[in-house]
């Protein structure tokens, strides 16, 4: 079941939404206080997000492209503004959608719906702690900053993200990058560890990847922001 985070600060608008996505089959449920919108709603674990542009505090343009920039679900805007102008800065922000208020509920539905379908099969993505990777493309993303990694470092932290706080072995990480345990030389995965290793650090996690002696390495990814 799709769980839906409703973000409007109009009381009755929020309970009939919140009611119309229930009686579909969601799971919905709605945030009502807005001191720490941004918290809130990565904590409730959505798979799509209904948002409003105007609320108390910061305004949903800013939860946006803050969302985005740190999660992986589709962000539906659902606006009593309704310029050009507000719709293009939604979009440019990573808003997946625009609709305006009044909007019929059916309309509504169909537009949650394919956003959850489309994101269903498109992304591929995995979270530790506060960082996503893109199965996809190797892309690391952490907070407002974000690295595309080569592919064997990509599957480096793949695994390691797939394990974490788990040790991976020296031995298990050769046979997923490369195919086997036929590497010859174990410099070839050091090298490739010491580039890794780089990258996070030239994003400010410098000890995100921790090496426990005579075992392998460990990702250490709790929350970095």
């Amino acid at each position: 079941m799709s769980k839906i985070v409703v973000i409007e600060d109009d009381r009755y608008l929020r309970e009939e939404l919140v009611k119309t996505f229930s009686e579909k089959g969601y799971s919905a449920t709605s945030i009502s206080s807005f001191n720490a919108t941004e918290s809130d709603i990565l904590a409730a674990e959505p798979d799509l997000v209904v948002l409003d542009l105007n609320l108390p505090g910061k305004s949903g343009f800013e939860i946006c492209k803050w969302l985005k920039a740190r999660a992986s679900f589709p962000i539906l805007i659902l606006t009593a503004r309704d310029t050009l102008g507000d719709e293009l800065t939604a979009l440019g922000l990573g808003a997946d959608d625009f609709l305006t208020k009044p909007c019929h509920p059916n309309r509504l539905l169909a537009r949650v719906e394919r956003l959850l379908q489309n994101y269903g099969k498109v992304r591929n993505l995995i979270q530790a702690g506060d960082l996503i990777l893109d199965l996809d493309t190797y892309k690391l993303i952490w907070g407002d900053y974000h690295i595309v990694l080569p592919e064997t470092e990509g599957k480096m932290m793949q695994l390691l993200f797939e394990n974490s706080p788990r040790v991976v072995s020296k031995k298990a990480l050769a046979s997923f990058i490369w195919g086997g345990e036929e590497f010859v030389d174990e410099n070839i995965l050091q090298v490739n560890m010491v580039r890794l290793r780089k990258n996070l650090a030239a994003l400010g996690l410098d000890n995100l990847i921790q090496t426990e002696r005579g075992q392998g390495y460990r990702l250490e990814a709790g929350n970095e922001s």
